[in-house]
């Protein structure tokens, strides 16, 4: 059974930085593409960005693009987001998530593992 543990998030002002973790169990961490999503209040979960499993390629969601990075770290099977130039519309909660195959994805619905979620608030 995967888990998805995330850490890192916070309360930070417009402008300021956060980096996410996503530690994770299992052997076969390498293998899939891991990505983050975000659901603000009111609004559907959305794509942030992912990291391939099969070549390492990163992809960005555009509202994010310059700003986020997303890195994975396969000998600790984490998977972190750096998050630089924080804008309130950013404010949401973050979830970690596996996919189901080594490809770059974007639908919520190819990966079949999250994490718990954690609150990302960017003040004005």
């Amino acid at each position: 059974q995967v888990q998805l543990v995330e850490s890192g998030g916070g309360l930070v002002q417009a402008g300021g930085s956060l980096r996410l973790s996503c530690a994770a169990s299992g052997r076969t961490f390498s293998t899939y593409t891991m990505a983050w999503f975000r659901q603000a209040p009111g609004k559907e979960r959305e794509f942030v960005a992912a990291v391939t499993g099969s070549s390492g390629s990163t992809h960005y969601a555009d509202s994010v693009k310059g700003r986020f990075t997303i890195a994975r770290d396969n000998a600790k099977n984490t998977v972190y987001l750096q998050m630089n130039s924080l804008k309130p519309e950013d404010t949401a909660v973050y979830y970690c998530a596996r996919s189901n195959s080594p490809w770059y994805e974007v639908a919520a619905t190819q990966f079949g593992y999250w994490g718990q979620g954690t609150q990302v608030t960017v003040s004005s």
